[in-house]
Formats: structure tokens, sequence, C-alpha cells
């Protein structure tokens, strides 16, 4: 036999049983976004390598580590997109839609990194975006996460995830805390592990996401970033903050909070769970205002969030939040004999004309009628219509209930469709 050939390790299958629960979601996603007045747009799955460079840093995990990089035929490096905000950046630009524009836009698809696979956490993986041009002003920060807690809340899900806020300043002010950081870092490096002391002085702030006991300890008397706030910072999180406490969303300030991508200023927050084991983070997102000019376009302000769909889905089937799965089809043709198959082939596609919404499934595959009677009843279909020689000639068809008590009936083509009308099907 030859050797069974199986997925790439951390890219997984999506089996028929499990696509309801995406369906689910990706439903409720596309309706919000929509109730908001948010655009679609699709990118491309692969990019220059440069771009991710230039965006998201050179000293990031995700450039170092975790990159899906190689060279195509004629020598270009390129890469398999590990997020979808930098090439949102870069089609805004290329195609005009930034300059002294608003735009509000939305994308969901395949995103690659190179990293260990755990739960919920995939190296082909699936995110959905959101990237917000051309505003700036804390209103739409607040928006944006009104935006996803109408989301928790049309999933069920708010109980179970809490909101954390933060803001990275402007970077002239981080270039100050930065110094002051690193210094009082130096002073500590015995007590640092080897990661954080990499981190140090290639992107220190990290180094406050650290996940190590100790060094989160040894933080507690490290410099604060909102000691080097400047008015304008200060009175753009208050507002942000004033408008979320108006709209009725708890949140938590996190002085530790950082993002893992080099781009972000101002705003910065998570959404996170406790529900999936450890505590987790279902969504994040905050504002990158100097992104669009680093990538070669005007000076245009944005913000934008993504969460992981794996961990999102999880969570619904964590909270036994997934809705029943419909039955396959809600009428099963089922023909044998001479003609009969046609036909029902002609009856299936007349039911589909004229009562859109219907499924109908029609037997494939041959067999007797109490064969094709039991693929029927397996598909959850309530009712089977069958033909067979004697129906095709006289241009009938015998109904028969799978569900509930429905006597059996022949009926003429014409008066099946009155049928399902009237029961509702």
């Amino acid at each position: 036999m030859a050797k069974q050939i199986q997925a790439i390790r951390g890219m997984n299958d999506c089996l028929p049983e499990q696509t309801p629960a995406w369906q689910q979601a990706e439903s409720v996603l596309r309706r919000t976004m929509s109730a908001y007045g948010y655009s679609e747009i699709r990118m491309p799955v692969m990019e220059v390598t440069g771009l991710f460079k230039r965006a998201i840093g050179e000293v990031t995990d995700v450039v170092e580590k975790e990159m899906y990089t190689f060279d195509d035929r004629t020598g270009d490096s390129l890469t398999l997109r590990p997020e979808g905000t930098a090439g949102c950046v870069r089609a805004g630009i290329e195609h005009g839609l930034l300059y002294n524009q608003e735009r509000r836009m939305w994308y969901m698809g395949p995103m690659f990194r190179y990293e260990r696979p755990q739960k919920g956490r995939y190296r082909q993986f699936h995110q959905f975006g959101v990237e917000v041009f051309g505003l700036q002003g804390p209103d739409i920060d607040a928006e944006l996460i009104m935006l996803t807690a109408r989301l928790w809340k049309t999933l069920g899900v708010s109980e179970h995830l809490s909101l954390q806020l933060n803001s990275l300043g402007a970077p002239e002010e981080r270039v100050q805390y930065r110094e002051a950081l690193v210094a009082y870092l130096e002073q500590h490096r015995e007590r640092l592990d080897e990661d954080c002391r990499r981190r140090m002085h290639t992107n220190p702030l990290r180094v406050l996401d650290s996940k190590n006991p100790e060094v989160q300890a040894l933080l507690a008397d490290a410099p604060v970033l909102s000691d080097y706030f400047g008015e304008q910072t200060r009175a753009h999180f208050d507002g942000l903050q004033a408008l979320l406490t108006a709209a009725g969303i708890d949140f938590e300030l996190n002085a530790r909070l950082v993002r893992g991508l080099d781009y972000y200023n101002l705003t910065v927050f998570e959404w996170v769970t406790e529900s999936l084991g450890a505590q987790g983070t279902v969504c994040g997102g905050g504002r990158y205002d100097g992104l669009v000019e680093q990538l070669g376009g005007q000076a245009t302000p944005a913000v934008g969030f993504a969460m992981g769909m794996e961990r999102l889905v999880l969570l619904l089937e964590t909270l036994d939040l997934v809705e029943p799965q419909p039955a396959q089809a809600d009428v099963y043709v089922a023909a044998a004999g001479e003609g009969a198959q046609a036909a029902g082939f002609a009856l299936a596609e007349r039911l589909r004309d004229e009562l859109p919404g219907l499924r109908v499934m029609s037997h494939c595959g041959g067999g007797n009628f109490k064969k094709q009677l039991k693929r029927a009843d397996k598909s959850g279909a309530s009712i089977a219509l069958i033909l067979g020689e004697e129906e095709v000639a006289r241009g009938e068809v015998t109904v028969k209930y799978l569900r509930g008590q429905g006597e059996q009936q022949t009926l003429t083509q014409g008066d099946i469709m009155a049928k399902l009308k009237q029961e509702g099907i």
C-alpha cells in the first residue's frame, strides 16, 4: 500500500461536524460588521517579506522566529502572512484608499506562524480583523471596543470575557520611558531570564509581558509608562475611558499590557478569558498611527483589532453555545426504475426553483427503495418523495413522512409544491 500522507503539523482540517460552530461565529461577525457600516476587504495570503519586516519590526518574535518565508523562482523573498494589518495597509496605500479619507474595513482568513501547536493555537490559524483609517480621536477607539462587546453579547459569551486597557503613549514618550526601563532592568540583569535579557535592548516593552513570575515581581518597582505621558496622551486616554464608562462597558487598567508588534501607539486593549483554562486572549488591538507612513503612505491615523477564530470557536464549544446542527435536508427524493432517476432529478431541480431555501437531497448510488429510505432517514429529511416507473408514467409522486404522524399519500407533481408550502417545510 502507498504510504498515507497526513496534514502538516499544526495545520488542521475543519471537518463537517465542526463547521457549524465556525459558520455560527462567522455569521455573527458579518452581521455585526454590517450593522456598524464596515466594508469587507480581501488581501492575498502571501506578501513580499519586506512588508512584515518593516511593519512588524525585525526584532519581534514574529519576524525572528515565526514567519514562513521562502524565495520564489525569481529569487524574491515571500512570506505567508502572519497577521492581517500590514497587508491591509499595503492594499490601502497601493489602491489609494487611505489619504484624506475615512475607511472602516474588516477581513477574515488564514494566517501562518511557525510556533508550537497548542489548544486553540495552530501554525495555520484563522483571524478576523478590523482596521479603521483617517480618524484620530478616542471616539473611534471606543466604537471598536463597543463593537467587540456587542459581538460577545450576540454570541452569549459576555460573562466569560473581561476587558483590559492601557495606553502606550506617543512614540517620543515611549522613547523616554524605554530609556528609563532599560536602565532599571540593567540594574537587575541577574534576575532576568535569558529571553528577557535578549529583549531588554531589542524590544524592552515586551519584558513587561513576561510570564515569568520572578520577572513580574521584579517589575513591581519598575518605572511606569504613564508617568511619561504628555497632556495630549492623557486627554486621549481619559476620553476613551469616559466613553466606555458612559456605554456601560467595564474595563481594568493594566499598565503591563503591551502588544507583540512594534507599530502600536496610544490605546491598546485585550479581551481575555479564563474559561479555556489559563487566562487567554481572545481579541486584542489598538492604535497604530505611524504605520501607514512607515510603509510609504501619507501620515494617516489608524486603529484596529484582531481575534483568533480558533480561540473563539473553542470558547463557544467549551461553553456549550454551539447551536444544534440542522438536518442535511428537508426533502429526500428517492427514485428507482427505468427513467425514474432522470424524473427524480427534474423534480428536485423544480423544487429548488420554486421553493428557494428548501434543502433537497437526491438519492445517488442506486439500490432498492428500502435502501434509499434508510438513506433518506439518515439525512434527517422530514419527507421522502418516491418515484417509481408507475409514478413517472402517471406524473405522480408518493409522499412518505419520515418524521411525525403524516399519512403516506400520492399526489401529482403540481400538488407537491402546494403540499410542501402548506407543510411549511
